[in-house]
């Protein structure tokens, strides 16, 4: 996750590199779906990126066991399309997500943007990812992270895609997807595992505590669930915990899921637009894998 030791190893990186201002031109860059940061072509293992779609969007109000859930819906504006659960950040839901929300609608997808804190706040709760790096921020959040417990998230996992299921911009005769970063991706799995018969694939991005001694640790419900996966890991989430990749391959392949597990030469929160480490290159190779895991299995 994105704490005290990721940001310090953050910081450390980004002095040597001196991309200290890339965060905000990435933010700025990422007005418009499909785009990437100038000057950087994507890589050769990167998909192609499709013609985008006209995209239409709407604030939704979500039913859920826990209370009312708000959340950005953003859909193609013509037809039926499958639909995608992308949990943001640790700093939740906010422009940047909804930007990477809409490049995802405009590739052809029905795409659910939760707020992840709802228990405690409406979205936003930081305006940006530089906010949870202040004492504020961390002392505004903390607190709600504490309420997203893997039980609370299987609840809520299970109300998104029950609502995503009666919207008639969701093509129900297809799979869902969901997506995660940081604290969201083993929020992924948890969806997966909320909603087997539903959810075909799942993305995690520099997800945080993938492996774990819990019982529900979630590589161990893999087996529960009949998704596909893909795993995204930044290199110093890997240095910091170099088991879990080989834990993850060991979990799918008992499970007899398919998974996609990659080390990328990246720091954490690489693929989130406005955040100080955002690489371009390497995000676009994780999106083009996303959309590949998509395209064969929902």
């Amino acid at each position: 996750m994105c704490d005290d030791i990721t940001d310090s190893e953050n910081d450390g990186w980004l002095n040597r590199r001196q991309f200290t201002a890339l965060g905000a031109g990435a933010a700025a860059l990422a007005a418009l779906p499909g785009c990437s940061k100038a000057g950087t072509a994507p890589t050769a293992a990167s998909a192609p990126t499709p013609t985008a779609l006209p995209t239409q969007s709407r604030s939704v109000v979500i039913d859920t066991p826990d209370g009312k859930a708000d959340a950005f819906f953003v859909f193609p504006a013509t037809g039926k399309h499958p639909a995608v659960v992308m949990w943001p950040d640790i700093a939740g839901l906010r422009d940047a997500y909804k930007t990477m929300g809409t490049r995802l609608a405009a590739a052809g997808y029905a795409v659910l943007v939760v707020n992840t804190y709802y228990r405690n706040s409406p979205a936003p709760v930081l305006a940006s990812f530089a906010e949870w790096r202040t004492p504020e921020g961390q002392a505004k959040l903390k607190p709600m992270i504490t309420a997203v417990t893997p039980d609370a998230t299987v609840r809520d996992a299970t109300a998104f895609v029950s609502w995503l299921d009666r919207q008639a911009e969701v093509d129900t005769a297809r799979g869902v997807g969901t997506a995660g970063y940081c604290m969201g991706g083993p929020l992924t799995i948890r969806t997966a595992f909320a909603a087997p018969a539903r959810v075909g694939a799942a993305a995690s991005f520099h997800g945080a505590s993938l492996v774990s001694p819990a019982q529900d640790s979630p590589h161990l419900l893999l087996a529960k669930t009949r998704a596909a996966y893909l795993f995204a890991i930044a290199q110093n989430d890997d240095e910091r915990a170099l088991g879990d990749k080989d834990e993850l391959r060991k979990a799918a392949a008992a499970a007899g899921r398919p998974a996609e597990i990659e080390v990328y030469p990246a720091q954490h929160g690489w693929c989130t637009i406005d955040a100080p480490v955002y690489d371009a290159a390497q995000a676009e190779k994780a999106w083009g894998r996303m959309l590949a895991l998509f395209t064969a299995h929902l």
